[in-house]
C-alpha cells in the first residue's frame, strides 16, 4: 500500500476534521482497537489517569484528514500520521505508533525465515506463522488488524490484516494467512511529518 508513497505527489487533500466527525472516528477506533481504551500512567505532575486514546489524541486537539491516491486516508495530529485507512476498511495504527504502544493490536510472530520477506512487503504465509519460532495466539478472527513481530525482536516489523482466522491458519497451513499493509522501511515509515 505504501511501497511508492511520496507526500508531494500522492496527497490529494488535507482538511481539518469537524468535532462531530472526530467523535465518530474515536468510536470506530475504540471498537476496532479496544486497547486504546486502556488506562495509562498519569503524566508527570498529575495524578489523573487517562485512557490511551486520550493520551494520543486529546479531545481538544485538532485532527487533520489527509486523503491520498489509491483511496488511502491518513489521520494526522500535529503533522504526525497516527492512523490510516484504505477505502472504508478498518483503521490501522502506523508502525511508529505501534512501536510506542504495542498493546493496541493483537500480536502474531513470524519465524526467522520469514523476516526478509516481511521486510520486503510480502504477505505472510501460513507456514511462517505455524512453524517453530512462530507464535499465533488463539481466536483472532479473519479481517482483523494485527501487529506482526519477528522471532527474537522487540518491536513490530509490519502491520497486517488477517485473511483467515487463527484456527483456519493452523488447520489449513497453506496460502496467505495475513495481508501485509504497512512494514518497516516502506514509504509511510519514512515520512516524519505531513
Amino acid at each position: 500500500m505504501f511501497k511508492k508513497f511520496t507526500p508531494k505527489e500522492d496527497i490529494a487533500t488535507s482538511t481539518k476534521v469537524k468535532s462531530s466527525v472526530q467523535r465518530n472516528i474515536r468510536a470506530k477506533l475504540l471498537e476496532q482497537m479496544p486497547h486504546l481504551g486502556d488506562a495509562v500512567a498519569p503524566k508527570e505532575g498529575s495524578d489523573q489517569e487517562r485512557i490511551l486514546l486520550e493520551e494520543l489524541w486529546p479531545k481538544k486537539d485538532d485532527l487533520t484528514l489527509v486523503k491520498c491516491r489509491e483511496h488511502v486516508s491518513l489521520l494526522v495530529k500535529d503533522g504526525e500520521p497516527l492512523f490510516f485507512q484504505h477505502f472504508d476498511g478498518p483503521y490501522y495504527p502506523t508502525l511508529k505508533l505501534l512501536h510506542r504502544y504495542p498493546q493496541i493490536l493483537p500480536r502474531v510472530q513470524v519465524d526467522r525465515g520469514a523476516i526478509k520477506f516481511v521486510l520486503a512487503g510480502a504477505n505472510i504465509m501460513c507456514p511462517g506463522l505455524t512453524s517453530k519460532g512462530a507464535s499465533l495466539p488463539d481466536s483472532i478472527p479473519a479481517d482483523r488488524a494485527v501487529g506482526i513481530f519477528a522471532q527474537g525482536k522487540e518491536h513490530a516489523c509490519a502491520i497486517g490484516l488477517m485473511k483467515m482466522s487463527t484456527d483456519e491458519i493452523r488447520s489449513i497451513n497453506k496460502g496467505h494467512g495475513i495481508e501485509s499493509v504497512h512494514y518497516l522501511a516502506d514509504d509511510l515509515w519514512s515520512v516524519s511529518t505531513l
